[in-house]
């Protein structure tokens, strides 16, 4: 992304910030591709057949987005960040709704980089890692951030910084207590 479009990004979120509804249509031509890629990125473990695609999740995210009210837009590494929790949450809602559908039996796995959960159903292993992640957030509300970015986000420690306006030091420390505490907890589940 040019230094010029991260400008305007900002500039639209400002204009948004003080109430220029405008302003909310102007910015999905300049994010759509980014949170396509974030959509695509989450959905990567999904079952080809899933009624739900990147491109609806893009669009149910942009619509949640929109109807936010009192959101101080920082930036845009913000902004995505948002969007990044609104589609995971989309995606957790899906899943509780089809949760008692058939999916077959084979045993799916994904990692946290070194922590590994193995469930029966995607479904099963999204609704299991929110609720962790909902455990972490009473826990150490950083860290829950970190895990969310990075999973679901698909973010690396120099965007995850900039989004929390932390070093990508303290991104990387609190990223390996966060996967320790991680392993602990889904290993026990």
């Amino acid at each position: 992304m040019s230094e010029k479009q991260v400008s305007e990004i900002t500039r639209i979120l400002k204009d948004w910030n003080g109430g220029n509804e405008e302003a909310r249509e102007e910015l999905l031509p300049f994010v759509y591709e980014e949170l396509k890629r974030q959509a695509r990125y989450l959905m990567s473990g999904e079952r080809k057949n899933h009624t739900l695609q990147p491109t609806a999740l893009v669009h149910e995210a942009f619509l949640r987005i929109s109807q936010q009210t009192g959101i101080d837009w920082q930036n845009r590494s913000h902004f995505y960040g948002i969007a990044s929790r609104l589609m995971r949450q989309i995606l957790i809602d899906h899943a509780r709704l089809h949760a008692t559908a058939k999916r077959g039996n084979r045993p799916i796995h994904f990692s946290l980089d070194d922590v590994q959960i193995s469930v029966e159903d995607r479904a099963d292993s999204l609704l299991v890692l929110n609720d962790v992640l909902d455990r972490l957030e009473k826990l150490d509300e950083q860290q829950a951030k970190i895990v969310e970015m990075r999973f679901f986000g698909g973010m690396n420690n120099g965007e995850i910084a900039e989004n929390l306006g932390i070093s990508e030091r303290t991104v990387g420390r609190e990223w390996l207590a966060a996967r320790l505490w991680l392993y602990r907890e889904l290993n026990t589940v």
